[in-house]
C-alpha cells in the first residue's frame, strides 16, 4: 500500500474521508461487472446511487467499502483521510461502516445469534463478533442509540428471533456505533413497514446536520431523502450521470414508483361450497428463544384460496410463514394438520409440493453455487444438490429460468449477482416444480420496477391456475389481485382473520 502526505487538508477534510475513483473497472467471475468509473466523493455530500437490478449498485459500495478489488493496472482508487492519500482502502477500510442486505445474511448463515446489545457492541469495539465483555459505557452509547432510532425494547433480543425489518434497525445502528468517517448504505429501506422507514429516515436525517459523507443505493423514488445533495446513476456497470440533487414530485412517468390497480370486478370471494383444507391451524402458538412469536392462531388454508398477511415488522410474518413450512414447530396444546402428511410420511414430502420465497433463502445458498443448481434445489426442497441433475431436471431449470425472464445468468455463481437478481432466482426456484401451494415472504423486496412487474404478473398466473398462494408484505398496492382472504398479525396474534376486507 502506498501512503502520501498532502498539503492544507482541515476542518471537515480532515476528519471524514474522501474517494476518488478514476477509470476504474471491475470483473467477477471473469466478467466485467463495472466499468470506466469515474467518482468523486468528498465530506459533506450525501449521495443517491439509482439504477434497476442488476445496473451494478452493489458492487460498487462494495468496491468503495474495499470488500472487491478492481481489475489490477487500470485505473485508481484513492481515498483521503486526516492530511493523507492511501491509493487502496486498507490504510482506512475500518472507518467505512457499510450496511447491506449481503452484511445482514451473514448472521443467518453463521447463525451468529447474538443478543442485540452485543451485535451493537461489536460496533463500539470494531469487531465482527463479539470479542470483548460489554462495559456499563457501552451499555450507556448502545442505550443512547437504541433510543435514537426508537428500538430500546431490542435491546435483550437474540437477533434471528428478529423479523428482517427489525435486524435492519439493529444493523443500523452497529453501523452508528462504528462512528465511519464515510457510511455506505445498500437499499436500507428494504423490507422496512412504514413505521420504520420513518425511523431510519430520521436517523439519517441527525446524520445529515454534520458533515459525515454518505452514499445510500436504491431504485425507488420514495426511498430517496429529501436532505440528500447529490445523485449518481449507474446503467449496466457504467455511471451514466451525476448532478446536485433537487428534490422533484412523485410522478408515474418516473418509472420508479409501483402502483398496482386492483381488479376491476374486486377481490375474489371464497365459494359457497369451501374447497377441501391443505393447512389447518388449531390454536397454534410458537416460541423462539424463549419468547412467543406466535400465539393461539386457529384458521384454515383451503386449495385455491390467496391469503394475504401483513402487519408491522415483529408482527410474526416471517415466524408464520416458516410455520406453515415446516421450519418452526407448533408448541404443545395446538396443532398443524396438512393434508396428505399422515403419520410415517416425512414433512419433505409435503414441502416439494411447495414453493417458498424468503429473504433467508438468499442467504442459505453457498456463494459459489452455480445459479443452474440453486434453481434445481427447488425440485427437491433442498439448499443445493446432493448430485447431478439429470437431462430432464435441466430442461425444467432451463424453462423456469426463461420462465423469470433470466436465461442469460444460468452460466453464473451466485455471487456474482445483484440482490434482485438472486430474487428473481428464487422466483424460478419456487416454480421450477409447478407448486400447489405459494408461500411469499416479502416476494418483490428489493425488486426494480420493470423486475416486480414481471414477477407479479406470474404470482398472478399462478393464482389464477388454482395454486394456493400465502403472501405477506408491508404494502397493500402489492396486494394480488384476487386475494381471497386476510390475516392481520399484531405481537404475534390475529387481530383479523377472515375474507379479505374492502380496501
Amino acid at each position: 500500500m502506498r501512503r502520501i502526505v498532502v498539503q492544507g487538508r482541515a476542518g471537515v477534510s480532515a476528519r471524514f474521508i474522501e474517494i476518488e475513483l478514476k477509470h476504474v473497472r471491475l470483473q467477477l467471475g471473469g466478467r466485467a461487472v463495472l466499468r470506466a468509473l469515474n467518482w468523486h466523493i468528498s465530506p459533506g455530500q450525501r449521495w443517491v446511487l439509482l439504477g434497476a437490478n442488476g445496473a451494478g449498485k452493489t458492487q460498487l459500495l462494495k468496491l468503495l467499502a474495499g470488500d472487491v478489488w478492481p481489475a489490477p493496472g487500470v485505473g485508481r482508487r484513492r481515498y483521503r483521510l486526516a492530511g493523507e492519500s492511501f491509493d487502496d482502502p486498507y490504510g482506512i477500510r475500518d472507518e467505512l461502516g457499510y450496511l447491506g442486505a449481503e452484511r445482514q445474511d451473514r448472521y443467518e448463515h453463521y447463525e451468529w445469534n447474538y443478543r442485540v446489545e452485543h451485535i451493537i457492541a461489536t460496533g463500539l469495539h470494531r469487531t465482527e463478533i463479539p470479542l470483548a465483555p460489554v462495559t456499563a459505557e457501552d451499555r450507556r452509547q448502545i442505550a443512547e442509540l437504541l433510543s435514537r432510532l426508537r428500538i430500546e425494547a431490542l435491546a435483550r433480543r437474540r437477533f434471528l428471533t428478529l423479523s428482517y425489518g427489525e435486524r435492519r434497525l439493529v444493523l443500523l445502528a452497529r453501523a452508528l456505533a462504528w462512528r465511519p468517517k464515510m457510511l455506505l448504505l445498500d437499499e436500507p429501506f428494504t423490507g422496512l413497514d412504514a413505521q420504520h422507514r420513518e425511523r431510519v429516515m430520521d436517523g439519517l436525517r441527525r446524520l445529515s446536520r454534520t458533515a459525515l459523507p454518505w452514499v445510500l443505493s436504491t431504485h425507488r423514488l420514495e426511498d430517496v431523502p429529501v436532505f440528500a445533495t447529490h445523485v449518481c446513476r449507474i446503467e449496466s456497470g457504467r455511471i451514466t450521470g451525476k448532478r446536485r440533487f433537487v428534490r422533484q414530485r412523485r410522478s408515474r412517468k418516473s418509472g420508479l414508483r409501483v402502483a398496482h390497480a386492483r381488479s376491476d370486478n374486486g377481490p375474489l370471494r371464497p365459494s359457497a361450497a369451501p374447497a377441501p383444507a391443505l393447512i389447518s391451524l388449531r390454536r397454534a402458538s410458537v416460541w423462539r428463544e424463549g419468547r412467543a412469536v406466535l400465539r393461539d392462531l386457529s384458521l384454515q388454508v383451503r386449495r385455491s384460496e390467496c391469503w394475504l398477511v401483513h402487519g408491522a415488522n415483529g408482527s410474526g410474518k416471517s415466524s408464520f410463514l416458516q410455520m406453515l413450512y415446516g421450519d418452526l414447530g407448533v408448541a404443545r396444546g395446538g396443532s398443524i394438520t396438512r393434508a396428505g402428511l399422515e403419520p410415517g410420511i416425512a414433512l419433505h414430502a409435503f414441502k416439494r409440493r411447495l414453493g417458498l420465497i424468503a429473504p433467508e433463502m438468499q442467504a442459505l445458498h453457498p456463494r459459489y453455487l452455480p445459479v443452474a443448481d440453486v434453481v434445481a434445489s427447488g425440485l427437491h426442497a433442498s439448499v443445493g444438490l446432493n448430485e447431478r441433475s439429470g437431462a430432464g431436471e435441466r430442461r425444467r431449470v432451463a424453462r423456469a429460468l426463461r420462465r423469470v425472464g433470466a436465461a442469460n445468468l444460468a452460466a453464473r455463481t451466485w455471487r456474482t449477482l445483484s440482490y434482485g437478481q438472486q430474487r428473481r432466482l428464487l422466483f424460478a426456484r419456487a416454480l421450477v416444480h409447478e407448486p400447489d401451494i405459494l408461500l411469499l415472504d416479502e416476494p418483490y423486496a428489493g425488486l426494480d420496477v420493470r423486475t416486480h412487474r414481471a414477477l407479479r404478473a406470474l404470482v398472478e398466473q399462478a393464482i389464477a391456475a388454482g395454486v394456493t398462494t400465502i403472501m405477506a408484505t408491508h404494502h397493500r398496492d402489492e396486494w394480488p389481485a384476487r386475494v381471497t382472504h386476510e390475516l392481520e398479525l399484531e405481537r404475534g396474534r390475529a387481530a383479523y382473520c377472515g375474507p379479505v376486507r374492502a380496501p
